[in-house]
């Protein structure tokens, strides 16, 4: 195990080395010496993606690759911070190493914690590591720069974390029925945009709630659904090419019949 940590170190340092010599200004690659903070930030998110396609496909050499290529971008903000006399990778593994220490009494201070409170807990104890910053609630920490399920996501954990939650999962399915009607009532009225796209949103939230409640994560639950959606898809047009037509061509009744028939043939597996 000794040997093998020696060696991640190592591989450590190398690709460290690796990223200095990209970011020389002179005789390092000219893509890479011209990026910043805000021209990578688009390609760690996609890493990200990338990541989680790979997990969402159970291609392990592709995880593989793929995270490397995510600890790459990590790499390369710690250099641009490193070349601004900020912060370096070392510090960013040291942050990581306090945060999870502290917020994992349960583990490393034998504190007892049962698995229910262990997400309450969770939040109060970020809550207050921010508390000498400028921050007036409890939600002001979710960040609106990110997708909006996992933003109402954050939202609904920080409030739950307070005690502003249902109690019981059959109350939140009321309240996503309650939802639905709302946008029925609205959709029937004329000229009635605005608020239909509000009552919308109402149900999207709700349906996020669900979510957790059932302790299913939203983002990956659509990525599973748009993956069947996919194949189902997939279904009707190669049946449809095998009769010498064009999805275009068919009927929408026939096109659903094709859909209920893939949904029976197991191609959303």
């Amino acid at each position: 195990m000794a040997d093998k940590n020696i060696n991640v170190n190592d591989n450590l340092n190398k690709l460290l080395t690796i990223m200095a010599q990209l970011r020389d200004v002179d005789n390092g690659c000219p893509w890479d010496v011209e990026q910043s903070f805000e021209t990578i930030a688009p390609y760690t998110i996609e890493e990200a993606y990338e990541v989680a396609d790979a997990i969402q496909q159970k291609n392990l050499p592709a995880l593989k690759d793929e995270l490397g290529d995510l600890l790459f971008q990590v790499v390369f903000h710690a250099q641009l911070a490193k070349e601004q006399q900020s912060f370096e990778f070392s510090d960013i593994v040291d942050a990581i190493c306090d945060k999870l220490t502290r917020r994992h009494p349960h583990v490393f201070n034998n504190e007892i914690t049962s698995k229910d409170d262990l997400a309450k807990k969770w939040e109060i104890q970020k809550r207050a590591e921010n508390k000498n910053e400028t921050r007036s609630s409890v939600l002001s920490g979710v960040s609106s720069n990110q997708p909006a399920i996992n933003q109402a996501y954050k939202l609904q954990k920080k409030a739950a974390s307070v005690g502003f939650d249902w109690d019981e999962v059959g109350a939140v399915v009321d309240k996503l029925d309650e939802e639905i009607d709302e946008l029925k009532d609205e959709m029937v009225l004329e000229n009635n945009r605005k608020r239909i796209e509000e009552e919308l949103g109402d149900v999207f939230f709700s349906c996020i709630n669900l979510a957790r409640h059932l302790d299913i994560n939203p983002e990956w639950s659509l990525r599973l659904a748009n993956e069947r959606f996919t194949k189902r898809f997939s279904y009707i047009e190669q049946s449809v090419e095998q009769a010498g037509k064009g999805v275009e061509e068919c009927s929408a009744s026939t096109l659903m019949m094709l859909w209920e028939e893939s949904k029976r043939s197991g191609s959303s597996d």
